[in-house]
C-alpha cells in the first residue's frame, strides 16, 4: 500500500511541473479538480517540491523558483503568456534604426513575429535571441559578447557591458524575473542586471515584457526603478486588478 502510495505521489508531482511549466503558475483548488485529490494533498505535494528547489509556494499555488534557469527551460514556461505578450509589444519594435532585446524568453518570443522591418538593428545578449534576429528579414543581427553565464545562457560582464552601450536604441525590450510595485524589477544574477542597465542607459525608453505569475515578487538582485520603465506589458487585460499597484508607476497595455 506504501508502494503504490508513493507512486501516486510522484505521478501527481510530476503532473504539478507539467501545469507548472505550460501555465507558468499552479492554481492550488484548479491542480486539486485536476488531480482528484483534496487541497491539503496538493499543498503536501508543492511543500515537497519547494524542498527540492523546483518551484516556489505562494498564496493560493505556486510559481517557478526564482532561480536563474536556461533559456529553454524559461521558454517552455508560460508559452501562451508569452505569446499574447509578445503580439501586445509587436507594434513597438520600430521598423529601423536600433533596438535592444534582452537574453529572456518572453523577448525571443517578441523578436519571432517581428515582420515589419525594414532596416532594424537588433541588439541582444542572447544567443538565442540573436540566432532568430538573424533569420529576420529587414534585420542586421548584433550579438553583445561578453562572459557566457550558463545558468542563463546569455552574455554578462565588463565586455558584455560595453558592447551592448555601443549603439543608440529607440527601444529596449526586456524581462525581469520578478517586479514588485515598491522596489522595481529585480533579477536572479546580479551580473544580468549590469546588462540591463548599459542597454537601460542606451535607450530612449524601455519596455518591460512581464507575465503576470512575476508581479509582487522580488528576486536576488534589484534592477530596474518604475522611472527608468515607460511602459509594462502583460498578458493581462489591462483593467485588470491586479495592476492596479502598477497604474501610477508606468504605462500599461
Amino acid at each position: 500500500m506504501a508502494t503504490h502510495s508513493t507512486v501516486n505521489a510522484e505521478s501527481r508531482r510530476e503532473r504539478l511541473l507539467e501545469i507548472l511549466h505550460s501555465d507558468g503558475i499552479i492554481r492550488l483548488e484548479a491542480a486539486a479538480e485536476n488531480l482528484g485529490v483534496s487541497a491539503m494533498t496538493v499543498r503536501r505535494d508543492l511543500a515537497d517540491l519547494e524542498v527540492e528547489g523546483l518551484l516556489r509556494r505562494v498564496r493560493g499555488g505556486a510559481v517557478p523558483s526564482l532561480r536563474p534557469r536556461s533559456f529553454v527551460e524559461r521558454m517552455s514556461t508560460g508559452a501562451d503568456a508569452k505569446l499574447l505578450i509578445a503580439e501586445k509589444a509587436r507594434s513597438l519594435v520600430p521598423v529601423s534604426g536600433a533596438a535592444a532585446f534582452d537574453a529572456s524568453s518572453t523577448v525571443g518570443t517578441l523578436l519571432s513575429r517581428i515582420d515589419h522591418a525594414a532596416d532594424l538593428t537588433v541588439a541582444t545578449n542572447s544567443y538565442e535571441n540573436f540566432s532568430v534576429a538573424q533569420r529576420l528579414p529587414g534585420v542586421t543581427a548584433l550579438l553583445v559578447g561578453g562572459i557566457a553565464e550558463e545558468r542563463t545562457d546569455s552574455f554578462v560582464g565588463l565586455i558584455a557591458c560595453q558592447a551592448a552601450g555601443s549603439l543608440h536604441y529607440s527601444r529596449f525590450f526586456t524581462s525581469s524575473a520578478a517586479a514588485d510595485p515598491d522596489r522595481g524589477t529585480s533579477e536572479t544574477t546580479l551580473d544580468e542586471t549590469q546588462v540591463k542597465f548599459a542597454f537601460v542607459d542606451a535607450a530612449e525608453e524601455t519596455v518591460l515584457l512581464i507575465d503576470s505569475t512575476k508581479l509582487g515578487q522580488r528576486a536576488l538582485a534589484r534592477a530596474l526603478d518604475w522611472d527608468r520603465i515607460a511602459t509594462m506589458i502583460t498578458e493581462l487585460d489591462p483593467r485588470d486588478e491586479r495592476l492596479d499597484p502598477y497604474r501610477d508607476l508606468t504605462e500599461l497595455l
